[in-house]
């Protein structure tokens, strides 16, 4: 038996259109900044304060889920890299 994988685009997709459709309408100001973990096929999600353990939260209830995206409730990223003042172009 081969399991069907989406692309990683339409794992994006999935998952950012579960998240503003089902979950963010249910989450307090709370949960700013917490992780959380969809299975873009079910639906079925799980929040947690690190990603880790949102995805073994998920992987716990949904332990078939294939497609996955993860994502910081508030922010359009899950993680950071630079930033501020203390990135320069390598030019400067």
């Amino acid at each position: 038996m081969t399991l069907r994988r989406l692309s990683a685009d339409e794992t994006a997709r999935l998952g950012d259109e579960t998240y503003e459709r089902d979950i963010k309408p249910t989450l307090g100001k709370d949960q700013h900044g917490r992780c959380v973990a969809i299975d873009v096929d079910s639906g079925c999600w799980a929040i947690a304060d690190k990603v880790l353990e949102a995805a073994d939260e998920l992987r716990a209830q949904r332990p078939d889920a294939t497609d996955v995206w993860l994502l910081r409730a508030g922010y359009r990223g899950l993680h950071s890299f630079g930033g501020g003042e203390r990135w320069r172009r390598c030019s400067e």
